[in-house]
């Protein structure tokens, strides 16, 4: 599968991705308008950027207990109620009156759940598409994110002047229930991917089995790590340029649409691979820049440019996928999404941290050096070629 014209002619991929931009247009109209109320409320960097990020922290919880069920619940009823609880807790946070602490504890909440989102959608994208699809069609949904980010950005600091940060947070709530409507009607109802009941000690077992497979953990660690620091570097455009930060967010979501759609459709499926680690290196490069605080032009650049390199993940996860079990993809995607979401949260606390103390130009480029660096230590384990896969329960995974 080549071609978009196949790819949207695959029965319910047009569904699946609307229901997705959906949830993507809500997470980004809803992050800016919290992140806005919460730095006009209180000035601080740290709980701005845990407004817009923070909920990707509650992810790990998740992952650790509810990932199981990823491959374990009927999809179309689980992206239904995954798209109506954020549609209600974004509704809570528009609340006139809500003290900060109880605003930050339904993120959490909302974060932990929506650890299955990720393996929910990605896992039925994989079973949706043919093997050789997945790529192309995970390509789509990240030109779609982020076309919607772009979009979503400009709109939502236009709602936030006009209609003020709760009232555009009503919006999200709207968008996140749209989606769900349109999971609801649109997917068949078609059985979980795999048989058992979901519980903590499955939960356990399939990540302990996942993890300890050596160069699914260089994978891992790749898609995590490197983005994780550089979205650190993106939730300090607030504080560094609040009038600019609308700009320097739909130009970063450009960059990730140009950096999809080229590898997903253009580069040749026997060469992606080596693509990988530049593109990482590209992801943080650009951020050194702000250190000496460039004019807008120069920052508008800079990060266009960098979020060109976001486009690695989309060849990470295909080889995440050489190096799974089909039976395993669900879970395998989850612990992707959940640890990735986990990693941006940690990186954007760690920004707003060192924001506290440095000048937030400063502040992205030193978290820059340091993705660079991850992605220097991890090249050497991304280099060789998959091994097959084998049959989850064959006692062919490589322990460390």
């Amino acid at each position: 599968m080549r071609t978009y014209r196949e790819l949207f002619r695959t029965p319910e991929f047009s569904p699946l991705l609307v229901a997705s931009a959906c949830q993507v247009a809500g997470q980004t109209v809803g992050g800016l308008a919290l992140g806005t109320l919460v730095y006009g409320t209180t000035g601080s960097p740290l709980l701005s950027s845990l407004a817009m990020f923070g909920p990707a922290l509650a992810q790990v919880v998740g992952a650790a207990t509810l990932l199981s069920a990823a491959d374990r619940l009927p999809p179309r009823a689980a992206l239904t109620g995954l798209g109506l609880l954020p549609a209600l807790g974004t509704a809570v946070q528009a609340l006139p009156g809500l003290p900060l602490w109880a605003s930050f504890a339904v993120l959490t909440v909302l974060g932990v759940l929506a650890s299955l989102g990720g393996g929910v959608r990605y896992g039925l994208l994989n079973e949706l598409l043919a093997r050789e699809g997945y790529l192309l069609g995970r390509s789509v949904f990240g030109m779609a994110s982020g076309v919607l980010q772009i979009g979503g950005f400009a709109v939502g600091g236009a709602l936030v002047a006009t209609l003020s940060p709760r009232g555009t947070l009503l919006v999200a709530a709207a968008l996140y229930a749209a989606g769900a409507a349109v999971a609801h009607r649109g997917l068949a109802a078609r059985p979980p991917r795999a048989t058992g009941r979901p519980s903590l000690a499955r939960t356990r077992r399939v990540n302990a089995l996942l993890w300890t497979d050596r160069p699914r953990r260089s994978v891992y660690l790749a898609l995590w790590l490197p983005n994780g620091l550089i979205v650190g570097c993106e939730s300090l455009y607030v504080p560094y340029a609040p009038r600019q930060a609308g700009l320097l967010f739909a130009c970063g979501a450009l960059g990730m649409l140009i950096g999809d759609t080229f590898v997903g459709r253009w580069v040749p499926r026997h060469r992606a691979g080596r693509l990988a680690v530049p593109l990482c290196l590209l992801l943080a490069g650009p951020y050194l820049v702000f250190a000496v605080r460039p004019p807008t032009a120069v920052a508008v650049a800079a990060v266009l440019l960098a979020t060109l390199g976001y486009a690695s993940g989309l060849l990470l996860q295909d080889r995440l996928m050489a190096l799974t079990p089909d039976e395993l993809g669900g879970h395998a995607l989850g612990l992707h999404s959940s640890g990735m979401l986990t990693c941006q949260g940690v990186g954007a606390a760690l920004a707003g941290a060192l924001a506290e103390g440095l000048p937030p130009g400063r502040a992205m480029a030193a978290l820059a050096v340091a993705s660079m660096g991850v992605t220097v230590v991890l090249a050497p384990g991304l280099r060789a070629e998959p091994a097959p896969r084998a049959p989850h329960g064959t006692g062919a995974a490589r322990d460390a």
